[in-house]
């Protein structure tokens, strides 16, 4: 089996960040032998930074079975929402004029975001007569209306009309969460037999390997800290300002440190407000490939899952919670609605209530307060319930009979 996958956000083999599908690609190839011809983007997604050194094209052999191409993209993705829409553009049509000549698949698979990459997987299976599956990472135009980030109405009529084509001419509809298909549904209550749910999950084959956290905590001088980091995205989403904030609150206390691990667009106006609070309690670390980043959850003590207060991340599940699950962590989320309940579910950490300084405040003060032995209890429990339901390897499997059923039909 062969699949071509539109993914503008692809990692290469070491560049920091995590992918659901750098993991998914990985395990269709070593378990299931299936090739895959990836085209991404040569702008990451976190640092807004040129990828390779051609930027009208670039191949990587990520493995045997797994082509990385790198096509054009607008290098002022992260300068302005303008300025991401052309990125967004760019990329869809490099992507697609590079896909017309790559040898012929079984399957297209698209994923969102942007929406606007479903153009190039319409017209490439009209073009090629292949079957494609348009997956929903983000629920767009949803979640740029939600973060104030798009309100244009004419932009959000095209957008929606997009969004329609791309549920209409696909095989399949994969969604990462419940939350996501209910909404789906009842909008267009006409695709039901077509949406299948295929969540983030662990990757449980670089979790707890070779732990360096001593190390870890050495070199960024941990030791004698209660350390609660974050990992990820510094965008307008992630709303890291409230970690600056609580760490201003609490900067008399100096038995805890406050860690951001990560790259974005909102990092520098960070650091900016940190320096003019004059904090010692607040440490940024740039991103670090994924292989690396198990080693610097472990050597935290407590991992934090933080975003915007909008409706539509309701209904997100961060890949970064099952990192957090899978490493015995305990967690500290401000994220309402299904990741609350799988805080909940798992009872493996706490909930505050999204820009909520006070609230967030006084669930540090109570994770500070808990013994060793009460924090390795969350962390228990969290990692025996994402192992029971969401394993990555299931996960993948899940997904390669939906393409098996697509191929079928």
């Amino acid at each position: 089996m062969k699949i071509i996958l539109f993914h503008q956000f692809f990692l290469g083999k070491n560049d920091p960040g995590g992918s659901r599908w750098n993991e998914l690609t990985s395990f269709f190839s070593k378990k299931k032998n299936i090739k895959t011809d990836v085209l991404a983007g040569n702008i990451h997604y976190i640092t807004g930074k040129q990828i390779s050194n051609n930027k009208w094209s670039n191949k990587e052999i990520i493995d045997e079975n797994i082509t990385l191409y790198r096509t054009w993209t607008y290098s002022g993705y992260n300068s302005s929402f303008i300025g991401r829409l052309i990125g967004y553009f760019s990329y869809t049509f490099s992507a697609l004029f590079k896909s017309i000549f790559l040898t012929k698949s079984d399957v297209i698979i698209v994923t969102s975001p942007s929406i606007f990459v479903g153009i190039s997987a319409i017209l490439l299976s009209k073009i090629k007569r292949v079957p494609f599956i348009f997956e929903v990472r983000d629920l767009w135009p949803e979640s740029a209306v939600s973060t104030g980030v798009l309100n244009n109405k004419l932009l959000l009529n095209v957008l929606y009309w997009l969004e329609y084509r791309l549920y209409k001419y696909s095989r399949k509809i994969v969604v990462l969460t419940p939350a996501f298909k209910e909404n789906i549904l009842n909008r267009f209550p006409e695709f039901k037999e077509k949406v299948e749910i295929v969540t983030n999950g662990a990757d449980f084959s670089i979790m707890n390997e070779n732990n360096k956290s001593n190390q870890i905590r050495e070199r960024f001088g941990w030791d004698d800290k209660k350390v609660f980091a974050y990992f990820g995205a510094h965008g307008l989403a992630n709303d890291l300002i409230q970690v600056v904030e609580i760490a201003n609150k609490m900067k008399d206390n100096k038995d805890i440190l406050f860690v951001l691990i990560g790259d974005g667009m909102q990092k520098d106006m960070l650091k900016e407000k940190v320096n003019e609070y004059f904090l010692t309690n607040l440490q940024f670390i740039d991103s670090v490939p994924k292989n690396e980043v198990v080693d610097y959850i472990n050597a935290s003590d407590i991992c934090m899952a933080i975003l915007k207060k909008t409706d539509t991340f309701k209904t997100v599940y961060p890949n970064k919670v099952f990192d957090y699950m899978s490493c015995k962590k305990p967690i500290l989320v401000t994220i309402d609605g299904i990741t609350r309940k799988l805080l909940a579910d798992a009872n493996c950490g706490l909930y505050s209530e999204p820009e909520n300084i006070d609230d967030f405040k006084n669930n540090v003060e109570k994770f500070i307060s808990m013994d060793l032995n009460k924090l390795k209890v969350l962390g228990e429990n969290g990692f025996e319930f994402v192992k029971e339901n969401f394993d990555r390897e299931k996960l993948a499997e899940k997904y390669i009979k939906i393409i098996e059923e697509v191929l079928n039909d």
